[in-house]
């Protein structure tokens, strides 16, 4: 499913790309590091973990300084936590977890833009990540035992993950059609990502790295 989703994104953004130049739409490749982190009701986070996103972006400039900004990319979101009787396991306790997701992402933003400031513009962007789990898997401990050592974690993991997405950055023109953009993201998972009866879910924040043309 998810070669045939790449490869219907880029069929897409290609036929669009094309013609660019008459509707004002932008394609980028980007990738990039994020770092991860639980939030749970039921216990506490442990730290940020590494994770990472690549893929395409597509920018729809409807005005000068606007864009309806969306894509499609891989994002891995590796987060820890510690949670008390999580509903995967059966025997009592106070459980450390890491939960290692993978979602193919659809942003859908709004970008604001100013105008070039000594040859950057710069950007703030929000709006909603659309996240579909192609990949689940958790480690787990209790009592410094380990319980579970990368499991499948998809029997009680969420397929659907939606953020919030906060973000700002610069472009830097490096010719005519060719930009190079940097900056950082926040997206704050507002949907479950466990059937737990308390809240758990997972955040990240993203250091953004692409190229548009």
């Amino acid at each position: 499913m998810k070669k045939t989703l790449i490869a219907i994104a880029c069929l897409f953004f290609a036929a669009n790309a094309n013609a660019q130049e008459k509707n004002g739409f932008r394609l980028g490749l980007t990738a990039h590091p994020n770092f991860g982190f639980i939030k749970a009701e039921g216990g506490k986070g442990n730290g940020s973990n590494l994770g990472f996103t690549y893929g395409l972006l597509g920018d729809f400039n409807f005005a000068e300084n606007y864009s309806f900004s969306t894509g499609l990319t891989i994002t891995t979101i590796n987060g820890k936590s510690t949670e008390i009787n999580p509903v995967q396991y059966t025997a009592p306790g106070t459980y450390d977890l890491k939960y290692m997701m993978q979602y193919i992402e659809v942003p859908l933003t709004i970008k604001l833009k100013t105008g070039e400031i000594n040859d950057i513009r710069w950007y703030g962007q929000f709006g909603l990540s659309n996240g579909f789990r192609i990949g689940a898997r958790q480690d787990a401990k209790l009592g410094g035992n380990v319980v579970a050592d990368d499991i499948n974690a998809t029997d009680f993991t969420n397929f659907y993950r939606a953020g919030l997405v906060i973000g700002a950055g610069g472009e830097f023109a490096i010719d005519d059609k060719t930009s190079i953009m940097g900056g950082l993201t926040f997206n704050n998972g507002f949907t479950k990502l466990t059937e737990n009866s308390y809240s758990v879910r997972n955040h990240y924040v993203a250091i953004n790295v692409a190229v548009f043309f």
